[in-house]
């Protein structure tokens, strides 16, 4: 109903593979190996909230499936982010990203950090059916341009926002009521992330953290209907709750990241650096 469309054939691969086969391939993925230990030595700075924390999370597993240790730390600032570091740090607050944006620059801080890679991402709940996202994504630009500046010779990687899932025609009737349907914040989400996209692809590294939650296993988009409009949607197989990712979520989007961060050659550290 609503114009939403679910893969069930991907529901039913996932369910089919499970976890502990996705970790095991893992365990045995040379290249997966590789790209960890690229990683391991990157001092990276990553600004988030709970979405962050679940890719974090399935980082976490696959070096440990893998065998090769990523030394992932909980930082206030970029400042404390060390060689051979995953330095990460929660950016307040939920649901108001202009805010957050202003929080990622403090916490990156006004001297060069001398970081391999920097990035920050919004959350689900920072773009609703009201958000401007022309607006937000030029406040987005505007203050990754001054960072870059600050910072000669670190690589930020640009993040598309997460999407949410179809939670049933009941769930989704209730929230077009309230204003806050699925449907129509996906459509909104996709408006930015094309514009990130648009703007990035081809010139700057992506994580594309929305493409991949709205593939299936099959190789499938999962998507939503609005008003005439379709946009990509997440899986419900990656997610327990619609927008939070589970194990298999996890999994998924940390391997997506990994092989981003692992394109991104290691920074020569200036004469004199600290660090």
């Amino acid at each position: 109903m609503f114009g939403i469309r679910i893969m069930t054939s991907a529901l039913l691969a996932v369910a089919a593979l499970g976890t502990t086969t996705v970790a095991h391939s893992a365990t045995d993925d040379a290249k997966l190996r590789k790209e960890l230990e690229h990683v391991a030595q990157q001092r990276i700075f990553f600004g988030h909230q709970s979405v962050g924390m679940n890719v974090l999370e399935g980082i976490k597993q696959l070096s440990i499936t893998a065998g090769v240790p990523v030394h992932i730390v909980e930082v206030k600032t970029a400042s404390e982010v060390g060689q051979s570091m995953f330095g990460h740090t929660f950016i307040p607050e939920n649901e108001k990203p202009f805010l957050k944006l202003k929080n990622f620059d403090k916490a990156m801080g006004t001297k060069p950090t001398g970081l391999d890679v920097a990035l920050t991402k919004f959350c689900f709940v920072d773009i609703t059916p009201k958000t401007d996202v022309k607006a937000l994504f030029d406040s987005y630009r505007t203050t990754i341009d001054a960072l870059k500046t600050r910072n000669p010779g670190t690589t930020f990687v640009h993040v598309t926002a997460p999407l949410t899932s179809n939670q049933g025609w009941l769930k989704e009737f209730l929230k077009r009521i309230l204003g806050r349907s699925d449907a129509a914040t996906n459509v909104r989400r996709e408006e930015y992330n094309s514009l990130l996209r648009k703007t990035y692809q081809g010139r700057e590294p992506i994580f594309d953290l929305a493409r991949v939650e709205s593939t299936a296993p099959n190789g499938t988009t999962v998507t939503v209907k609005w008003n005439g409009i379709v946009a990509p949607a997440m899986d419900p197989a990656y997610t327990s709750d619609g927008g939070h990712l589970n194990a298999i979520g996890k999994l998924r989007t940390a391997r997506a990241l990994i092989s981003v961060l692992a394109a991104i050659p290691l920074r020569t550290a200036p004469h004199g650096s600290t660090h």
